[in-house]
């Protein structure tokens, strides 16, 4: 798979992992160049099964991603729609379809991330953020609208209902120690600790197969909007895709033949015996 001829960013491809570097003019403005990209990048993962982790990183030290493009929100209608006739907006499309690729994906925010650029970092499976570098903010209620690339869908199901509205009605920066706290990102990390701890995440996940990764994600994206009968049976649906296309059933197969959940030095040291059992094919 090719991962060329991008205006917004540049891919590597590196021990099946993906790193894409935004670096766009001057703030990594999100607009229709951006969101092409993405949405190529997007068709592409979608059919990659060598690739397992994509890391999302900015080339500009102060900036991850700049909110959208104000040049096209200046065009937008001032005629309200029924709910019947409403579509979905470029920026939801493409956050979403980014939202869902196969891979795990990973935002290693080192700047600002505010408005679309927010909510693109939303859309990723995790994001991990450096103190006193990471701001975010939604600030569209102070423009008159609302955040509309899934930060007001996402917002709640990552935080719960108060801290969105808190994070959405103020419209203020937040830093990475209270994005911590509101649940935005993973964690916080000084600027010297980022690098080897998104480095070591992604190179332990891609060593996993890559239809298991797959099947664990789409499963907790999946039981996110499901009561909980419904949740455990898309559980059991997923867990059989899985199955039909990793080593699983042999891995345990050996598992058993050799006894060794019964082994308690095992059981102490799952860490490790987890990435041994890589190995089994």
């Amino acid at each position: 798979m090719k991962y060329e001829n991008f205006t917004t960013f540049d891919v590597k491809i590196e021990n099946a992992i993906a790193t894409v570097t935004f670096d766009f003019g001057t703030v990594n403005v999100q607009g229709q160049e951006m969101l092409a990209d993405l949405n190529s990048l997007a068709m592409r993962l979608e059919r990659d099964r060598e690739t397992k982790v994509v890391i999302f990183q900015s080339a500009n030290p102060e900036i991850w991603v700049c909110h959208y493009d104000t040049e096209l929100l200046k065009d937008m209608s001032t005629e309200a729609v029924s709910r019947e006739e409403a579509q979905l907006l470029d920026l939801q499309s493409v956050c979403e379809r980014i939202s869902r690729v196969p891979q795990a994906t990973i935002a290693k925010l080192e700047g600002f991330a505010r408005g679309g650029g927010h909510e693109l970092a939303l859309a990723l499976d995790m994001r991990f953020a450096v103190r006193g570098k990471y701001k975010f903010m939604q600030m569209e209620v102070g423009m008159g609208i609302l955040p509309c690339g899934g930060g007001a869908s996402r917002m709640a199901r990552q935080t719960g209902l108060g801290r969105a509205l808190e994070i959405i009605l103020s419209a203020r920066d937040f830093s990475a120690d209270e994005a911590e706290a509101m649940g935005t990102i993973n964690k916080a990390f000084e600027a010297d600790e980022i690098d080897d701890y998104v480095t070591t995440l992604a190179n332990r996940i891609a060593k996993f197969p890559a239809e298991s990764i797959n099947a664990c994600k789409q499963m907790v994206y999946e039981s996110i909007d499901k009561p909980i009968e419904d949740a455990l049976k898309a559980e059991a649906y997923w867990l059989y895709q899985a199955t039909s296309k990793t080593p699983a059933v042999k891995r345990f197969a050996i598992a058993d033949e050799q006894g060794l959940e019964h082994d308690l030095e095992n059981q102490r040291n799952w860490n490790t015996l987890v990435m041994d059992v890589q190995d089994i094919q």
